[in-house]
C-alpha cells in the first residue's frame, strides 16, 4: 500500500501521523545501500530483543537510528528553506490539516 505523500513531499501519512520522507537528493544507489543498513539493523534489534541482550539491543538500535539519519528521515532536515520540521506530528495539529482533511478515506483501502 502506498501512504498519501504532502504535495511537498516531504512527509507521508500513517494513520494520521507524519513521517519524514527519505532525502530525494540521495542517489539511488544511496539509498538502496542505506536501506538495506536500516533492514538489517532492525533485524539486529529482533534478534538482541528475543536474546534478551540488552548491550545487543543499545547497539542495534544505534544502527537504526544511524541508517535512519543518513536516509534523512531523522536529525537535520534535508530541505533548505527553514521550514520547520513535522515528524511525528498529527498531520491535523501542523499546516497540512486543510491538505489532510481533504485526501480520500483510507479505512477502506487498509482493511484490504
Amino acid at each position: 500500500m502506498r501512504y498519501p505523500v504532502t504535495p511537498d513531499g516531504r512527509y507521508f501519512v500513517v494513520r494520521g501521523r507524519l513521517w519524514r520522507c527519505t532525502n530525494p537528493a540521495l542517489s539511488q544507489e544511496e539509498r538502496e545501500r542505506l536501506t538495506r543498513e536500516l533492514m538489517q539493523a532492525r533485524s539486529a534489534v529482533g534478534r538482541a530483543k528475543r536474546a534478551g541482550d540488552e548491550e545487543r539491543l543499545r547497539s542495534a538500535c544505534t544502527a537504526v537510528n544511524e541508517a535512519k539519519v543518513a536516509l534523512g528521515e531523522r536529525g537535520a532536515v534535508w530541505w533548505t528553506d527553514g521550514a520547520p520540521d513535522y515528524n511525528r506530528r498529527l498531520a491535523k495539529n501542523t499546516p497540512y490539516r486543510e491538505w489532510f482533511a481533504n485526501i480520500p478515506d483510507l479505512s477502506s483501502a487498509e482493511e484490504s
